[in-house]
């Protein structure tokens, strides 16, 4: 039975979650895929604790699993771009190690985009109850209102780490650090549409966040101006049809 989608996870150190994202996962997807219908793709961003080591040790009852890690650390859209590269189903699902995105989520928007006509290119999550404090609410809830009026590309929560994904679209994007912020506005310029569906936010039981707002908000000052030029350098041709012989 052919693959039907690849769940791609970036890690880093994230010794405390992984093994049980990756079982939940596995869990999930039987469930929606049957056992040969998926698999768990988790790339470790050079983690500087055991999460290498147990993901390596959990391949051993948890036979969908594969565990790529990186030589150099390069971030999450890095790791991503790992993932979605070595996946070997046409359709990939995109989780945070962390455990905050429920796996059950992740399975049900894979079979949205499996069942969606082709000119849908992605689904991406939208938190609903975000478990985050106060303070990354307030500055997530400005940061998405300023990029959703300067790209119009309709997100309403581009940081929430589920997104289902055509595979062959996102292998048409530009890459660059810190591009899974605006993968919505990239998908959109390709002339693809994107499903926007409510998912479940838990709360982070182990580990901490790799984000501060100043930082978030030092990436967004340098990347925004450049989506917003890329998508102005973008010319669609239309239908392309070759000719008989």
């Amino acid at each position: 039975m052919p693959l039907i989608v690849s769940a791609v996870v970036p890690v880093y150190n994230e010794e405390g979650a992984a093994v049980q994202v990756a079982r939940e996962i596995e869990t999930a997807f039987t469930a929606t895929f049957g056992a040969d219908g998926f698999e768990i793709i988790f790339v470790d961003d050079r983690s500087s604790d055991d999460t290498h080591a147990r993901l390596v040790a959990a391949q051993g009852d948890i036979p969908s699993l594969r565990v790529l890690r990186h030589e150099n650390n390069v971030g999450k859209s890095g790791a991503m771009r790992t993932g979605i590269l070595a996946a070997r189903a046409p359709l990939v699902v995109t989780l945070d190690g962390d455990g905050q995105n429920p796996a059950a989520d992740a399975a049900r928007m894979s079979q949205i985009l499996r069942d969606a006509p082709e000119t849908v290119g992605m689904v991406a999550g939208q938190r609903r109850n975000r478990q985050d404090t106060s303070s990354k609410r307030v500055a997530s809830r400005w940061a998405n209102r300023i990029r959703k009026a300067m790209l119009n590309d309709k997100a309403d929560d581009t940081g929430c780490g589920l997104k289902a994904l055509r595979r062959e679209v996102f292998l048409r994007l530009p890459y660059f650090d810190q591009m899974h912020r605006y993968l919505p506005s990239l998908v959109t310029r390709e002339g693809f549409e994107i499903l926007f569906e409510p998912v479940d936010d838990r709360l982070r039981t182990t580990g901490q966040s790799k984000y501060t707002n100043i930082g978030r908000l030092a990436v967004a000052l340098s990347d925004l101006p450049g989506v917003m030029w890329l998508n102005s350098r973008l010319r669609q041709p239309g239908k392309v049809t070759e000719s008989e012989r």
